[in-house]
Order: structure tokens, then C-alpha cells, then sequence
């Protein structure tokens, strides 16, 4: 296989323009037909077969001729922010952004691409990268997941990374275990009795129960459960009422259930609707409650999390998990995994209008991906 060596310096020339050129363009959920074209036009001189395993996803397969197969992942989609970050390569799609840092996550899998395509004589696996749509939502792992690519090309490890302000620039650092937690949307609607305010006994305030359930709700939560379990039941958002003047006869709270552990997580929707129950019975407010389907928690592989770290001393280790989610659950589902997190070192958000990095940062990325590649698996996964 004939090989490029290219400079630290072209590397970063490369990412910079991979990494402005698809944040011009973000797109949301599963439909991204200018990143997946875009995409597709950078991996086409590569040394890999092209595939497509759900629409507007990229499977760049190299094969080394090995008996077993690494993944690695990033996702290709966007936010609906309206972006305010004022650089020059600002989104060109006006109300929407790759405000989550998913413009670095491809741009560094391009790099590792490239990297594999000059290096895979040397290393003990193939190598499968997919590039991954819809994972803010609606989830676009679990359809990647459903078609068997990952059986097909015998893969028996995945990683992937998320870029994370709150790490110094170009730390990657992960932990052994549960990382991110499983979580649900909760939608709750209140139905009560409208009736002007001079005459409000005559009503059913649904605010007034809207009121009680978040009291309550939050008491349950914070009472229940010991402070050392990680977990949320938290709401975000409450709408009710029409006029000032007239008591409300609807009530509309969004919020989130999030959980490490599946018991405790059904143990705050079992208490939630213990709740919703008994103030429905005491209002006489009618109470309905819906839940998205959610991720599950991302949770590291303790053998892979430890060769890694045997392997790539600088390889940071966490010391606690966050209460966000992300859908690459879904992939360690059905083979061990690991996600890390990549410091940007800023500070700013992720989902925030002002959100960015230096692109150096991708650069360590690249690396971490290209270190894994080559140390392989650990015995106890063959």
C-alpha cells in the first residue's frame, strides 16, 4: 500500500478545512444529504469500501485482511440554534448550528480515516468507521445498529468522542463504567376546569396542579434517594392558562428522567406516576403522562477501559460520570465500548449560539483513535 506522510502542520490544514466547511452546513436529525455528499467526496480516494448502512449514514470499511474489526464513530448531526458566534465560517443555514461539536467529531474520524489508509499493512484489526446521523435525535445508532453491520464485519469494539469545554484543550479522558446516563423525556398534560377568577371554586386550576406536582415531584426526588446516587427528575418547562383573569384548565410540563442504574430509573417514573395519581384523585385534574423512548446509559467496558489506559498512559481518567446522554449506548449494546471525552478547554456550553474550538484539539483526537487502532484488542475480547 503506497503511503503519505503528511506534517503535523498539513494535518491541521486539513481538519481546519474539514471542520469550517461542514459547520457552514449543519443539518438536523436523520436528513443530511450536503454533509453525507460532502463527507463522501473526502473519503472516495481512500482505500475503503463505501457503504451506506441506514440513509444519509457512511460505513467506511478498510480491510486488512485481520479476523477481527474495530469501529470507531462520530456523529454528523446538527442543533436548531441560531448561532451568534460571529466567525467568518459561520453556519450558512440560519437557524441551525453544529453547536455540539459534531463538525470536530467527523472532522477527526476524516483525519483517522486517512491515517488508516496510509497504516493498515500495520495494524492487528480492520477498521470500520461510521459516520452517524440523528444522534440529538431521534437516535440514529440504534438503526446502524438493527441492519448488523457491526456482525458482518465481525466488529468487537467500538469508541468514539465527544468534544467537552470543561477539559483542558486536548485531554482525553474517560472512566470505567457507567459515563453518561440512560434518560426519557417526560411530558405531563393537566386537564382542569376553566372558570372566571371571581369564580374560581367553580373551576379546576390545572396550574395550581401543575404547582403541587413539581413541589412534590423535587420533594420525592431529593427525599428518597441518597445524595451518592446519580439521578435526575427535573423539569425544564411549564405552560398554562389562557388570560390573567379566568383559571387555568390546562397545564403543560416537559421534563427529563435520568438514571446509571435501570432500578433507580424506573423507581422515579414508578414514583412520578404515584404522584400524578394521587393529585389527580385530590384536584380532580385529569393527568396524562408520556415518555420518549430515551438512550440507554453509556457505560465503558472495565477491561477495555484499562488496557487503553496500560497502553496510553496519557489517557485521563474521570472521576465521575455526567448527566447527560448519547445515543453510541445503543452500539455498546451488542459489543464493548468506550466513550471519551475531548477538551476543548473553553468553557462554553455545548449547545450554546456562541459555541467553538481550536481545531488543534481535533488533532489529539486523531491520535487517541490511531493509538486504539494500533494496540488492538485485549486477549479477553478475541
Amino acid at each position: 500500500m503506497t503511503t503519505t506522510k503528511r506534517t503535523r502542520d498539513q494535518e491541521l490544514e486539513l481538519v481546519t478545512t474539514w471542520r469550517r466547511t461542514l459547520h457552514q452546513i449543519p443539518e438536523l436529525e436523520l436528513t443530511l444529504p450536503k454533509t453525507q455528499a460532502y463527507l463522501l467526496e473526502q473519503l472516495r480516494p481512500l482505500n475503503c469500501t463505501i457503504t451506506f448502512p441506514i440513509d444519509y449514514a457512511i460505513a467506511a470499511y478498510f480491510d486488512g485482511k485481520k479476523e477481527e474489526t474495530i469501529a470507531f464513530r462520530a456523529d454528523m448531526d446538527a442543533l436548531p440554534v441560531y448561532e451568534q458566534s460571529g466567525r467568518d465560517f459561520a453556519s450558512l443555514h440560519e437557524g441551525h448550528m453544529h453547536a455540539c461539536g459534531h463538525d470536530g467529531h467527523m472532522s477527526t474520524l476524516l483525519l483517522l480515516a486517512y491515517r488508516i489508509n496510509d497504516i493498515l499493512d500495520e495494524l492487528p484489526c480492520n477498521i470500520l468507521l461510521i459516520f452517524q446521523p440523528g444522534e440529538e435525535t431521534p437516535g440514529g445508532a440504534g438503526p446502524i445498529v438493527d441492519t448488523g453491520i457491526f456482525q458482518e464485519k465481525n466488529v468487537k469494539a467500538v469508541y468514539g468522542l465527544h468534544l467537552w469545554p470543561m477539559l483542558e484543550a486536548g485531554t482525553a479522558a474517560t472512566k470505567p463504567g457507567p459515563l453518561m446516563s440512560r434518560v426519557t423525556e417526560v411530558t405531563i398534560d393537566i386537564t382542569g376546569k376553566a372558570s372566571h377568577l371571581a369564580r374560581y371554586k367553580q373551576g379546576i386550576d390545572a396550574m395550581l396542579a401543575g404547582a403541587k406536582l413539581l413541589q412534590r415531584a423535587y420533594m420525592f426526588e431529593q427525599q428518597s434517594l441518597s445524595d451518592n446516587i446519580y439521578r435526575l427528575l427535573r423539569f425544564g418547562k411549564m405552560e398554562a392558562g389562557r388570560v390573567r383573569n379566568v383559571v387555568a384548565d390546562t397545564c403543560h410540563i416537559e421534563g427529563s428522567i435520568r438514571a446509571f442504574d435501570d432500578t433507580i430509573f424506573f423507581y422515579l417514573i414508578d414514583g412520578l406516576e404515584t404522584i400524578c395519581q394521587d393529585l389527580a384523585e385530590e384536584t380532580g385534574t385529569a393527568i396524562n403522562i408520556t415518555y420518549s423512548s430515551g438512550y440507554p446509559a453509556v457505560n465503558n467496558d472495565d477491561k477495555l477501559v484499562e488496557y487503553a489506559r496500560a497502553n496510553i498512559p496519557e489517557l485521563a481518567l474521570l472521576d465521575k460520570p455526567e448527566m447527560i446522554s448519547e445515543d453510541f449506548a445503543a452500539y455498546q449494546q451488542i459489543v464493548p465500548g468506550i466513550f471519551f471525552f475531548l477538551g476543548t478547554g473553553t468553557g462554553i456550553e455545548l449547545h450554546d449560539s456562541h459555541f467553538d474550538f481550536d481545531e488543534k484539539v481535533l488533532l489529539h483526537g486523531a491520535d487517541l483513535f490511531e493509538k486504539l487502532a494500533r494496540i488492538g484488542l485485549p486477549k479477553l475480547l478475541h
